[in-house]
């Protein structure tokens, strides 16, 4: 029996060291962090113009910058022209299907959910890259694309020898057999959408016939105020003015007062970050500023004066995703012109922002053990620029923290420098049972879920100094209807050591087994056939000899157990973004622990994609 106690208290050891070691779970890398995480290319550098080189930009939903309970369609102005020797070399051919893929998810991933084409006609690259987009969009149920007819169509592209009505009536024609047809294809109470770009401003043309010549009706869209009283006018969507001496707000203003009134039509809103068409070969030297992403936020500002949940806004435009000659596009990020720094004083983190806060969306906290590796503490709100690192269950030891400020959506995230910690907040002076601090905090402090699947936190509760003995009663505050969860325990006590609990949270039901407990099962299974074996041959040993079987057995178990201490396992192989449409959302839950000696509580981000 000596030896099975022995193993016994082997595994107890095990157990606490694998906890205490493997508290530091990284979750993600550096790299992932601060490098290129767009579908720009790689290669492309900061511009004159304004375009920020590529660079790691912020995720958040561009749909959080818009009123409360906004269903408002958000949508990208794309352009397929880059590759040619006729338009300025951005690093990425627009007929490569590959960087379709990427420029699809890094929409996606951004709440981006269809996209508008500027469009020049057929027999061209621009049309063969279109075809790109809609076998792609195709892909990702709820991702849509529509087309824009440029003046360009009508100029360049024209039929043989025909007129801009037979131009105009052709391209339609061949829009309706190629594009229509395709279930990604952008409808308005089941009208495909068309707009147009500048052809009543360049032709005249006679938009009824060209609609009498079609089979499928669509729903034209055209441009500013005088769109909603066009003929056949389903809507209009606005623009970027850029010789305006007030950002556009006057213009927009005005556009989207004109269509309030207009219920029964598609009012499509414009945002932007600026103009420069310094760098285009058509360039006039419009210049509106990007104010160091003010002017982003700006045109949603004045949207969200004029519309709320209950006169809402159809659709919005964002001007654009990749125009880089007339410097509009964000695909490679929007400059916020923030740069923060961070610092450590005994266990206290403290970090400052330079530049305007609100284009920060929030801040992110990162622990490592090794300068790369990284795994998420906690993310604080803008106004929260500190964090007392003893709230969290860290064992003491060496450590790299970082800090970054996530911006607001589609402008760039900024990540301090290293900053060393050592932690002691573990360092105990032992004693009797009387009250004391405790440090309350969860492991990892954020979590991604698909719908219908669970995850694990670990919660734990440890004094800062002598014994805390007053049980600890768990529970989940702030939860989100699609959102459950439970502890195992459901109460702790710490004692003058470390207690810890299991939370598990499920996104809506769950329909399989998490990975965390599928390892587990599978490790038990594995453990079966020792446990199954002591059983059945119970009566054929004497005591002694099962003694010395049994502590064998502990001690396999420990070995085994050990072993799937693993920490890296968790880690992403690649940054990219989300291939569905579902937009993800983020939950910060707040854990509770409630005793008669002391009121704690820690919160944990949750991303259901």
């Amino acid at each position: 029996m000596r030896l099975y106690n022995l193993g016994v208290a082997v595994l107890l050891v095990s157990a606490s060291v694998c906890a205490a070691t493997n508290y530091v779970v990284p979750t993600t890398t550096l790299a992932l962090q601060t490098t290129n995480n767009t579908s720009a290319a790689n290669s492309f550098v900061s511009q004159t113009n304004g375009n920020l080189g590529a660079s790691n930009v912020s995720k958040v939903d561009v749909h959080s910058l818009l009123y409360s309970g906004a269903t408002t369609k958000v949508y990208a102005h794309l352009m397929l022209w880059f590759g040619g020797s006729n338009h300025m070399n951005v690093g990425y051919s627009s007929t490569d299907a590959n960087q379709v893929h990427k420029q699809v998810t890094d929409m996606i991933s951004r709440g981006i959910q269809g996209v508008i084409i500027d469009w020049y006609g057929t027999n061209n690259s621009i049309d063969q890259a279109t075809a790109l987009v809609m076998t792609e969009a195709e892909k990702h149920p709820g991702f849509t694309f529509a087309i824009m007819i440029d003046q360009g169509a009508i100029e360049y592209d024209s039929c043989s020898g025909c007129n801009a009505q037979q131009a105009l009536i052709s391209d339609l024609q061949y829009i309706e057999q190629h594009y229509f047809t395709s279930p990604a294809y952008m409808t308005v109470n089941g009208q495909p959408v068309v707009t147009n770009f500048d052809i009543d401003q360049v032709y005249t043309v006679d938009w009824n016939a060209a609609n009498a010549a079609l089979s499928t009706k669509p729903l034209f869209l055209f441009q500013n105020n005088g769109g909603f009283t066009h003929v056949l006018s389903g809507g209009s969507y606005s623009w970027v003015m850029p010789t305006t001496t007030d950002y556009g707000m006057s213009y927009l203003t005005s556009f989207y007062d004109t269509g309030i009134p207009m219920t029964s039509d598609q009012t499509v809103g414009a945002t932007y970050k600026g103009f420069n068409d310094s760098l285009a070969s058509w360039g006039s030297d419009r210049v509106m500023g990007q104010q160091c992403g003010q002017t982003w936020l700006q045109t949603f500002t004045k949207i969200n004066s004029l519309y709320n949940s209950g006169k809402p806004l159809s659709d919005v435009q964002l001007v654009t995703w990749n125009d880089y000659e007339e410097a509009t596009e964000i695909e490679s990020g929007i400059a916020n012109c923030v740069t923060l720094s961070a610092s450590v004083t005994g266990n206290g983190l403290k970090w400052a922002a330079k530049g305007s806060g609100t284009t920060i969306d929030h801040y992110v906290a990162y622990i490592s053990t090794d300068g790369q590796n990284l795994m998420a503490l906690t993310s604080t709100s803008v106004g929260t620029n500190s964090l007392n690192l003893c709230s969290f269950p860290i064992p003491n030891g060496n450590y790299t923290l970082y800090v970054q400020a996530v911006g607001k959506p589609s402008m760039s995230n900024q990540m301090s420098a290293a900053v060393k910690y050592t932690a002691t907040c573990g360092t105990s002076s032992g004693g009797g049972g009387g009250s004391t601090s405790v440090s309350f905090g969860a492991a990892p402090a954020a979590l991604t879920l698909a719908a219908g699947q669970s995850g694990t936190i670990t919660i734990a509760a440890s004094p800062n100094s002598g014994s805390f003995d007053s049980q600890i009663t768990l529970a989940c505050a702030n939860l989100p209807s699609n959102l459950s969860c439970s502890f195992a325990p459901a109460a702790i006590t710490p004692g003058s050591g470390t207690a810890q609990s299991v939370l598990t949270i499920s996104a809506a039901a769950t329909t399989s087994a998490s990975r965390t407990y599928g390892n587990r099962r599978a490790l038990l299974a594995s453990l079966f056939p020792f446990t199954a074996f002591g059983f059945v041959f119970v009566g054929k040993f004497k005591r002694k000899h099962l003694a010395q079987g049994l502590g064998a057995m502990v001690l396999a178990i420990v070995v085994v157990g050990a072993s799937s201490c693993g920490g890296k396992a968790g880690l992403p192989v690649a940054n990219g973004s989300g291939s569905g449409t579902t937009v993800a959302s983020n939950y910060s839950v707040t854990i509770n622990g409630s005793s008669s000696a002391a009121q704690l509580s820690t919160t944990v981000t949750v991303t259901v994609q």
